[in-house]
C-alpha cells in the first residue's frame, strides 16, 4: 500500500517537496510477520539535516528531534498502541502506550529493525523492516519530522486533525494493515 503524507499546515516547506510511504506485511513465519516500510522524499538529501550512517546502529531516545520517520501501530479495536522511530543513521526506538500519550514505556523487541537509507541524487528514502504479530489486524499511522539544512522543520502525516502537529492523536491512525 502506498500513501501520500502531507505537511502540517503550519509547517509547509518552501520550496515544496513531497513525501510518500509504503507499508507491506509479508507472509507469516509462525507467530510473526514482517512489516516492510518505505518513506521517500522528493528532494536531494543535501537539502536536509541527515545524520550519516552509524557504525553500530542502536536503540536511542529522542530521534524525533531531528529528521525521523515514524510508524504507529494500533491493534484494531484497542486504545493501546506502539510507536516506532527510525533515523537515517540507522538508529531506532520503539515505545508502547496504554492510551493516547499515556503509559509510555520502551517496547519489548525480540530483534531490532533493519533500517537503511538510499540516496538517489534527486530524491532519497528510508526503509525499515520489523517483526509484528502475524495474527492481528492493525490501524497504522505513518509520519515524519523533516529538518532542513537551514533548521526549518516540517511535520508530515497521513492526516492532521488539529491546529498543532500531533502524531499520537487517534484520528492519525487512518491506514488499515490487513
Amino acid at each position: 500500500m502506498r500513501f501520500e503524507l502531507i505537511p502540517h499546515p503550519s509547517t509547509v516547506p518552501n520550496p515544496p517537496f513531497t513525501l510518500w510511504a509504503s507499508a507491506e506485511r509479508s507472509a507469516a513465519f509462525g507467530e510473526t510477520a514482517t512489516l516492510n516500510l518505505w518513506f521517500g522524499v522528493s528532494a536531494p538529501i543535501g537539502r536536509f539535516l541527515v545524520d550519516p550512517p552509524a557504525e553500530a546502529p542502536a536503540r536511542r531516545n529522542e530521534l524525533w528531534q531531528r529528521t525521523c520517520f515514524e510508524c504507529f501501530l494500533k491493534e484494531a479495536g484497542q486504545v493501546a498502541y506502539q510507536e516506532w522511530n527510525f533515523a537515517p543513521s540507522g538508529d531506532w526506538q520503539a515505545y508502547r502506550f496504554a492510551a493516547e500519550r499515556e503509559g509510555m514505556a520502551p517496547s519489548e523487541v525480540a530483534s531490532p529493525p533493519y533500517v537503511r537509507t538510499e540516496d538517489n541524487m534527486t530524491w532519497w528514502g528510508l526503509g525499515a523492516t520489523l517483526s509484528i504479530p502475524a495474527d492481528r489486524r492493525f490501524n497504522l499511522g505513518l509520519s515524519a519530522v523533516i529538518e532542513e539544512a537551514d533548521g526549518r522543520r516540517s511535520y508530515w502525516a497521513l492526516h492532521h486533525p488539529g491546529p498543532e502537529p500531533d502524531f499520537h492523536h487517534p484520528d492519525c491512525f487512518v491506514a488499515k494493515l490487513a
